[in-house]
């Protein structure tokens, strides 16, 4: 096992990468008005973009990513995967119409679904059980903090950019001034993606021997290994599902909610939404990754998920927030909301290491990750958009839309994670036998 300073630096690089995918990811939820205006779409058009084109692609190549990471080099997986990503979002700035759009996001899909079920596989190789919560919600910082510096950063850019007219960049002539965001997003991941090379394979650990060597598993045994307790898995994974769908779901529309609500300009609402996502989702992540470790260290059983359940309940309570009457104020509270949803991640993504052997390691992720962001980011954004135009059918109405939102997340966290504790309770104990 690699010492403590270089398992972080490991630690410390893949994070990077998941701050640059999730720049490329979310950034959209700033351009909403332009791109709505200059390629005449509906919200429900722009809700797919931000979610559907992408977690469809993502969701499907991570599975067989995941079979991939098990076998060979997980480091030169997440080097290609960052290559296509950051290019892919680069060619987004050439884009003329919805479809190449669509295209573009799933290629991004494609590069990002490289990612997590490998990094989620070393770092479970350089970090003892007791430290692997800490390890894996720092690598899940990326997420949260990708997502609010796309926001900061994006709002950054937006409000120098013109507002009407065209200009002309090498190589893909006039483009709208939107697109020009894409370019300087995208090419500095290739930039990342060079910072890997400076990192090692880590050495496998906690694998399956036959006849004293490494067993080399059929798909067909890898995934009887992971569905051995169907219950506790997919009560984990659905239940981190439920609390992804009201992220990705806010992430892609407060900025539009405030800015339709409150009259705010779209890059003044991202600049604060921003920095109140980037405080809250530190917090959170750091504040559930650490609190796992303890609970198991003191010996409760279930304590990587016990953080769910106060997720499920701060969400649900947070349903309110979007019918207060100032943005100021609505800004402020939307730090609870945050802070509770990321709390729980790193630590349900150890609960998934820990239950596994490492031959199935990263292809149990990334069905783990397709269920999360099938329903997370395929349907969070999503579900807002539906609301808005079929059921409230005015896009000023974007505030309930959002309540329901926080509703449905919160009460589907709350309910799955309890009917969870139980077998995945049961799964760890016959482990230790």
């Amino acid at each position: 096992m690699k010492s403590p300073l270089q398992a972080w630096y490991v630690v410390f690089i893949l994070t990077l990468a998941n701050i640059s995918s999730f720049i490329d990811r979310q950034v959209l939820s700033l351009l909403v008005k332009p791109i709505k205006r200059d390629l005449h779409l509906t919200d429900t058009q722009m809700s797919l973009l931000m979610g559907l084109s992408f977690a469809l692609f993502y969701t499907l190549f991570g599975v067989m990513i995941g079979r991939l990471a098990d076998r060979k080099s997980r480091r030169n997986i997440i080097i290609v995967g960052i290559s296509i990503w950051s290019l892919m979002t680069t060619f987004c700035a050439g884009v003329v119409n919805y479809g190449q759009f669509f295209l573009t996001r799933m290629g991004v899909g494609v590069g990002e679904s490289t990612l997590s079920p490998s990094a989620y596989s070393m770092i479970a190789d350089l970090f003892p059980k007791n430290r692997l919560a800490t390890a894996l919600s720092v690598f899940s910082l990326g997420v949260f903090l990708g997502s609010g510096l796309a926001i900061l950063i994006g709002a950054g850019i937006v409000a120098k950019l013109p507002t009407e007219g065209m200009v002309t960049v090498p190589f893909f002539g006039e483009i709208f001034p939107w697109q020009l965001i894409f370019l300087y997003i995208g090419l500095p991941g290739l930039v990342v993606g060079l910072l890997l090379f400076t990192i090692e394979e880590p050495a496998r650990t906690n694998t399956i021997q036959r006849d004293g060597e490494v067993a080399k598993l059929s798909l067909k045994e890898s995934l009887q290994i992971i569905f051995k307790h169907p219950k506790a898995y997919f009560l984990i994974c659905f239940a981190t599902a439920a609390g992804a769908l009201v992220n990705y779901g806010s992430n892609a529309w407060i900025p539009t909610f405030i800015s339709r609500t409150y009259g705010w300009e779209t890059p003044k609402a991202g600049f604060f939404y921003g920095m109140v996502l980037v405080v809250s989702s530190v917090c959170g992540v750091l504040f559930g990754g650490w609190y796992a470790d303890r609970l198991v260290k003191n010996g409760v059983t279930d304590g990587r998920l016990r953080i769910g359940i106060l997720a499920g309940g701060l969400c649900l309570l947070s349903c309110c927030l979007p019918l207060l009457p100032k943005a100021e104020w609505a800004l402020i509270a939307v730090f609870i909301p945050s802070f509770a949803l990321t709390a729980p991640f790193g630590a349900v993504t150890a609960a998934i290491q820990e239950i596994m052997p490492n031959q199935v390691r990263a292809l149990a992720s990334s069905i783990f990750l397709f269920i999360l962001n099938l329903i997370g980011i395929g349907l969070g954004p999503t579900i807002v958009a539906l609301f808005t135009d079929y059921v409230f059918k005015d896009e000023n109405m974007i505030r309930y839309s959002i309540v329901m939102l926080y509703v449905i997340g919160g009460l589907g966290s709350i309910i799955l994670t309890l009917l969870a504790l139980k077998p995945y309770r049961e799964v760890i104990e016959n482990k230790g036998n």
